[in-house]
């Protein structure tokens, strides 16, 4: 997938309501002028370049991840209560699970999200649920964490098209066979996800 294919796979309520869409804020002003334990993958990436932690630019007092983020960098409740709260309540269906784990066969993820976007604090812990629940190999899995800007300072974004997070890219041969953006089409994520997987038609929010 252009020049990131070479990549390992690898929040608070908002208060204004002009950051309830997580958008690309560049883009809006050119236009507007199971517990701990559980949450931890076996990641095979560096540690020393995962889970950046800095202060939230748009958000006082706030912190954020910015850049490669894994599990365990979600796993402090001070700053990411919403990561273990949506993980534990939120239940898949069974029979849906099931169908998922066979139709994962060959496929990574490219995830983007935003700390500090509450649509990413909702999909991002029910994805890794999901994932856990089909005992999904997380070293096919790339989670970048971005500013407000969609942006990272590595760049990690570029080339993939990044106007809205969560951004849920399916990866199978080398080729995207379509993502989830921002929130789910169908009544579920596991509905969404089975209709990519199956080659059926799906259209992403906010396509033109």
């Amino acid at each position: 997938m252009k020049n990131n294919k070479t990549l390992l796979l690898i929040f608070p309520i908002l208060i204004s309501l002009s950051l309830t869409s997580c958008v690309n804020n560049e883009k809006q002003h050119s236009e507007e002028s199971n517990s701990k334990e559980v949450l931890i993958a076996n990641d095979s990436l560096n540690s020393n370049i995962l889970n950046t932690l800095i202060d939230d630019p748009e958000n006082e007092g706030e912190k954020m991840l910015l850049g490669l983020v894994n599990q365990e960098g979600f796993t402090n409740n001070l700053h990411f209560p919403w990561m273990n709260d949506e993980f534990e309540v939120y239940k898949p269906n069974p029979s849906k699970i099931s169908e998922i784990k066979k139709l994962m066969n060959g496929v990574s993820l490219e995830v983007f999200m935003g700390t500090w976007c509450e649509d990413s604090q909702r999909e991002i812990p029910r994805l890794y649920k999901i994932l856990h629940n089909i005992e999904f190999n997380f070293s096919f899995m790339t989670v970048v964490a971005v500013s407000h800007d969609k942006d990272t300072p590595n760049g990690l974004e570029k080339g993939f098209e990044l106007e809205y997070v969560p951004t849920i890219m399916f990866i199978k041969n080398g080729k995207e066979l379509n993502r989830i953006v921002e929130y789910t089409q169908g009544d579920t994520l596991e509905d969404d996800i089975i209709t990519i997987l199956n080659g059926e038609t799906y259209t992403p929010a906010y396509t033109e």
